[in-house]
Formats: C-alpha cells, sequence, structure tokens
C-alpha cells in the first residue's frame, strides 16, 4: 500500500524539480511510511511514498521493466499477480522481483491499456511510457483507491491525495461553487468533481491518457444487473458463500501482521468468519464501543469471537472533538460530513498498534441491499396507488401554505414525488426542497442551479430501464460507495498507515451478486433477506436477526451535550465561512430545533462544522 504522485510538464517541456516532486510525495508519508522514491525524466517525474506489505525486500519503487523503457508508481494490492506473473513469464516476460508492482509492468507491456482487464484487486496507478511519451493512470472498478488530477498553466498533476497538488507552486485553493450544493445534500462531492476548482477525481473503472497534451479518460468497466435467468434460492446462497470466501483467501496474502475490523454487524462479521475458516491461527479482530448503548454493538461482536476464537481487542472511545475534526479536515482534503468517520479512525488506530492489514465488511450493504432506504416504506405504498400529477398539486399545495417549521412539511413533499426523485431526497437530507431558505444571496448568484441531483440522475439515466431497487444499488455503487464509505475507509486507515481490504468488493462477486433477481436479493420487504440466509450457514442468529445499526456514532447527543458550544462557536462566530454561502436565519433555526428536540438536525449541524473547519484551514491566510 502506497501513496502516488507525478508532474507531466508537457506544456512547457521544463524539467521537473526532483524537491517539488519530493515534496509532493512527503505530504503523504501516513500512506507509506517504510520508503520513498522519485523518478524523473526530462519534464516528467514520478514519485511514492510506499508501506511495505508484499516483497518486502525488492518491491521498491519507482519500478522499471527490463530496458527501463516504462516506469510505474502504484498504490494498492493485486491479488492474483502470481497467476498473472506465471502466464507472464511463460510469454517470455523476465522478473527480478516478487512482487504485485512488477506484475502491472509487464502486463502493460503485453496488453497495453487493457492490462487492467486483467487485475483482481485494488489499485491507482500512474504508468511513463517512454517509448511513446504517454503517460498512463488508472483506478480499480470500484473505486477502493483515489486518484486526484488536474492541469495547471504548464503542467499536468496527479497524485493519491489532494494535498499532493497543492504542493506545486502552479495551485491554489479556489472552491468550485457547484460542489458546495452536492456537498451539502451528499456530505461529499461525488466524482468526477471535488471541492477545488479544475481538480477533478478518476472514476472508478476508468482509465486516463495524457500524451501531447491531452487528456482522454476511458472507461473499461461498469456493473451490469442481468436478471433474465432465475435459479432456486439455494444456488445463489451457495454461490455467495463460495465467491465470498475465494475473496476473502485472496486477500489474506500478506508478508506482514494481518487482522480484521468486526463491527458485530453481518458483513464484517462473515469476513471475520471466513477468514478463521482459511488461516491456521487466531484471527486478530479488533471493535469499538460508546458509552452510549443505542451505539453499542460490542455484544454482537463478541458473540463472534467467541464462535471463531478470534484474538480480539476492543476499545469504548471517548471522542476528542478538537483531536478528531481536526484530523477530519487535514486528511480528507475536502468537506467530508459522513460521521462515522469518527469510529472508523479510532477503529483503526488500535488495529495499527497490532498489525499492519486490515479486513473490512464494506460494501455488503450496496451488493446485496441492505439499506432501508432501498425499501418503500407503507406511506409511499399508498401514494403511489395516487397519479403522480394529482399527488404533485394536491400534497405540493399543502405544503406551500404550511410553516417551514411544521411537523411532517418534508414528508408531504417526499411523498409528492416519483420514484427516483424520492430515492434522491431521502439520500440528499431533503435539503433540494428549501435552497431559497438556505443557500445565501451571493452563493446562488454564482449558480445557475442549487438543484443537487443532476450529478445523480444521469447515473439513474444509464438504468432507466432497471427495475427500482437495482437502480438504487447501481446509483450507490457509482456515487456512495466510492464518494463516501470507501473514501472514507482508505483516508481514516492510511492516516494511521494502516491497509484495509475489502472482500466484498471483489469485481467477481460484485458481478455475480448483479445477477441475483431483486424478488430473491430482498424479500418480505426484508433488506439483506438473501445474504442473511447465507449467513446462517457460519453466523450466530442473534447477529443475523437485530436491529440495523450502522457504524454510526451519537453525533445528535454530542451536538446537544459536550459539543454544543463548540458547533455554534465554529459555525455562528462572526468570522463564519459558512455564513457567506448560507442564510444565517436557515442556520439559527437548526440549532434552535436541534436543541429543544423538535427536529433532529445533527447531519446539517454537522455538515456546516466540517465545512467551516475546512475553510478555516484551507482558505484563511497565513
Amino acid at each position: 500500500m502506497c501513496g502516488i504522485a507525478g508532474i507531466f510538464n508537457y506544456k512547457d517541456d521544463k524539467i521537473v524539480s526532483e524537491s517539488i516532486l519530493k515534496k509532493m510525495c512527503s505530504v503523504i508519508n501516513h500512506r507509506g511510511p517504510d520508503e520513498g522514491g522519485v523518478w524523473i525524466h526530462r519534464n516528467v517525474g514520478i514519485g511514492m511514498r510506499r508501506l511495505k506489505i508484499i516483497d518486502l525486500v525488492s518491491g521498491s519503487q519507482p519500478m522499471h521493466n527490463e530496458d527501463k523503457t516504462i516506469w510505474i508508481v502504484y498504490n494498492g494490492e493485486v491479488y492474483n499477480f502470481k497467476e498473472l506473473k506465471a502466464d507472464l513469464e511463460k510469454k517470455g516476460h523476465l522478473f527480478t522481483t516478487n512482487s504485485d508492482t512488477e506484475t502491472i509492468i509487464h502486463l502493460y507491456e503485453e496488453y497495453g491499456e487493457e492490462c487492467v482487464n486483467y487485475l483482481r484487486g485494488m489499485f491507482a496507478f500512474a504508468i511513463y511510457d517512454l517509448n511513446d511519451e504517454v503517460l498512463f493512470l488508472a483506478r480499480d472498478r470500484l473505486g477502493i483507491k483515489p486518484l486526484f488530477y488536474m492541469e495547471s498553466k504548464n503542467s499536468f498533476l496527479f497524485g493519491s491525495e489532494i494535498k499532493c497538488l497543492f504542493e506545486h507552486p502552479d495551485m491554489e485553493y479556489s472552491i468550485y461553487h457547484p460542489a458546495l450544493i452536492t456537498y451539502f445534500a451528499y456530505g461529499y462531492v461525488p466524482d468526477p468533481d471535488t471541492i477545488i476548482e479544475d481538480v477533478k477525481k478518476l472514476p472508478p473503472g476508468h482509465i486516463l491518457i495524457y500524451k501531447q497534451g491531452k487528456i482522454d479518460i476511458k472507461q473499461y468497466w461498469d456493473i451490469t444487473f442481468n436478471h433474465n435467468k432465475v435459479y432456486p434460492e439455494e444456488y445463489y446462497i451457495e454461490q455467495i458463500l463460495y465467491h465470498l470466501n475465494e475473496a476473502v483467501r485472496m486477500r489474506l496474502v500478506s508478508d506482514v501482521p494481518l487482522g480484521a475490523f468486526l463491527s458485530g454487524g453481518i458483513d464484517s462479521s462473515m469476513v471475520v468468519a471466513l477468514m478463521a475458516k482459511n488461516m491456521d491461527e487466531p484471527v486478530k479482530t479488533f471493535s469499538i464501543g460508546f458509552e452510549n448503548q443505542s451505539y453499542n454493538e460490542l455484544e454482537y461482536a463478541r458473540a463472534v469471537s467467541e464462535k471463531y476464537s478470534t484474538a480480539h481487542h476492543e476499545q469504548i472511545v471517548r471522542p476528542d472533538a478538537e483531536e478528531v475534526i481536526n484530523n477530519l479536515i487535514h486528511h480528507f482534503d475536502e468537506p467530508f460530513a459522513d460521521s462515522s468517520a469518527i469510529p472508523t479512525y479510532y477503529v483503526s488506530q488500535m488495529t495499527r498498534k497490532y498489525v499492519t492489514v486490515s479486513l473490512s465488511g464494506d460494501g455488503g450493504d450496496e451488493l446485496f441491499a441492505g439499506y432501508g432506504r432501498y425499501l418503500n416504506g407503507p406511506l409511499a405504498q399508498i401514494a403511489d396507488y395516487v397519479p403522480l400529477t394529482l399527488r404533485k398539486i394536491l400534497l405540493l399545495s399543502l405544503a406551500s401554505i404550511l410553516p417551514e417549521w411544521f411537523p411532517g412539511i418534508n414528508t408531504l413533499r417526499h411523498l409528492s414525488c416519483n420514484k427516483e426523485e424520492r430515492y434522491l431526497r431521502s439520500i440528499s437530507k431533503g435539503v433540494s426542497s428549501i435552497h431559497e431558505s438556505v443557500f445565501s444571496p451571493d452563493l446562488r448568484d454564482k449558480l445557475t442551479t442549487t438543484d443537487p441531483s443532476p450529478v445523480m440522475l444521469r447515473h439513474f439515466s444509464r438504468v432507466a430501464e432497471l427495475d427500482m431497487l437495482t437502480k438504487r444499488q447501481y446509483l450507490d455503487l457509482k456515487t456512495y460507495l466510492p464518494g463516501d464509505i470507501l473514501t472514507k475507509v482508505d483516508r481514516m486507515s492510511m492516516l494511521v498507515s494502516l491497509e484495509a481490504r475489502v472482500p466484498f468488493l471483489d469485481h467477481k462477486l460484485a458481478e455475480f451478486a448483479a445477477t441475483i433477481p431483486p424478488s430473491i436479493l430482498v424479500k418480505n420487504n426484508d433488506s439483506k433477506y438473501l445474504l442473511k440466509k447465507a449467513a446462517e450457514r457460519i453466523l450466530p442468529q442473534k447477529v443475523i436477526y437485530r436491529p440495523k445499526m450502522g457504524f454510526a456514532v451519537p453525533i445528535a447527543d454530542w451536538l446537544r451535550n459536550e459539543w454544543v458550544e463548540i458547533s455554534k462557536d465554529l459555525v455562528l462566530s462572526d468570522h463564519s465561512f459558512v455564513k457567506s454561502y448560507f442564510n444565517p436565519k436557515f442556520i439559527n433555526r437548526l440549532f434552535v430545533e436541534h436543541k429543544s428536540r423538535r427536529r433532529n438536525h445533527d447531519y446539517l449541524i454537522w455538515t456546516l462544522m466540517v465545512l467551516e473547519m475546512w475553510c478555516r484551514e484551507k482558505l484563511s491566510k497565513p
């Protein structure tokens, strides 16, 4: 696991500065504290920081082919590299290391840009080909590893984190105002955008070719849902366990100590169960809990640990608000408002004391329909019997005459929507309906729209012919999973130099899951029905059939108690940045309603807090 960065001075052909390139790498030292390196060829330079996981002795980067015409820096793990290496050796390729990095070099020699189709794992890498004078970037299929890029006035820059790019003298912090809208709605900025003008994310499943000063981006993989064939339920259960077991087994390859996050939920528990079946020693498991029992899953984590005799470690977390927020702001580089980053940080911190690699259960909800929002509630089911046009007239008319604080007003707006719009409202916390009262006139003047939905609707349009459950899964796989869940895990684990592996996001397992008909995936309005049936074969019943909690923290309580002053001081101070983007009356109403328990505004307040802290760190003058 590593961090990578690079410079291509194509426009002015200026020799790359070694000191600048090393600075770009040094700011991501946490991603690879073990060693680093740079390679410069006139106007091109690539560099990296390495966390040693596989081939500890000879796997140093940047790495080259036999005649030194192809160079690579690489972040990730390719789990099938030994099989690929054997095939390439039969074709005459010569290897000098036992690393997966060198395998990618020879795959590129053999197959060119098609090399990505052979890789099974998580990766973001950059190859410079001296023969064609081309820079080739690639990101894994589901977006487990990050990759940012931009064109400055003279150069093309890339890096594992945005902070790499800002070590280059051409760069300046300039807010991309449309991203403020999507951030406030979703808590993150969906790709390919970032909060910074001109800085982009390479989307998952895409490659980027930079040649003769031009960027060419191509998609090489997308998940395809095909429900044409229907098999008995038992077939799908057996296949889930087979594919997940194979994914776990492949991710046990490591030359350093390895363990697992164990939240007590179904997904991480299944991963631990299958690790135990594939390992000759006890699995090292790690769990955290909170004093607030409503958010404490330690009981269920212990049940799995006892069943599989794991070497279990747990910790009760008492978050330090200032420490947590500062770490979040600095290491995400963008405003990022998923508060589950807090427990992810703490469990990563604890885990790193014992191991260098940890497996997690992320991805199970998206693949196997585990979110409650995938299901239509009773009111929505009733409302759908009424023609949409009539619903909009009746419900929106009623909502328009009610005061904004009136209980149930957002429910009326919600029920007036079609199914696609309703889902977008559910994931945007409903803010799309009250823009005029939310954003400042100054911000609205800078925008063509304050509607965050277009970025999501473009994904819905690609699967317009599919059923609504599958549409929701597809949207989350393209946006929420890489933009929120995987970003959170990557940044918080890498902050403490811990590699996190995600078996549920093995692309072979994902492709199989996309063949499961919705009628089998979910039954009797029970989310994750089929995965629960598979889990019955390996997990205690009490772990499977209990209310879903998620990896959450009691933010609502903290914002009414120990964090109430810090939140107000941040957002409502005279020097607040967010007051220039948001209507102060709206902000005040959030605090009043939350404190009085009239409404729970924990998400919105936390989102504003994170944005304010980000603005103070990134936009304030020294």
